[in-house]
């Protein structure tokens, strides 16, 4: 990752068993939505495999900087997929920004 970008991730928890058509039709729609946004660069949509957590799934995304982070807050889009799914079908989730450190 080139320095002052900022790698977004937030891994979560969904009201649904994970294997569920419900389950995979929010992570495509997250996807498909929260991608198409144009500040928006490398999004992965991730599943937890590790025993150490019991977070279920992530989305992963990068910005060149802090502005294009916070266009990304802002946009319609993101807000509308917040209020709509997120906040209806999430059960718990963490989010987790981190820029590259240089040395």
């Amino acid at each position: 990752m080139v320095s002052g970008r900022i790698r977004h991730i937030a891994i979560f928890t969904l009201k649904y068993p994970v294997d569920s058509t419900e389950a995979e039709n929010f992570l495509a729609d997250g996807a498909h939505i929260l991608s198409a946004i144009p500040v928006v660069e490398n999004f992965e949509v991730l599943r937890q495999v590790s025993s150490k957590t019991d977070f279920d799934f992530g989305f992963s995304m990068e910005f060149t900087n802090q502005e294009a982070y916070d266009t990304y807050n802002l946009h319609p889009n993101h807000k509308a997929f917040v209020e709509e799914r997120w906040k209806k079908e999430v059960e718990r989730f963490q989010e987790i920004d981190f820029m590259k450190q240089d040395f």
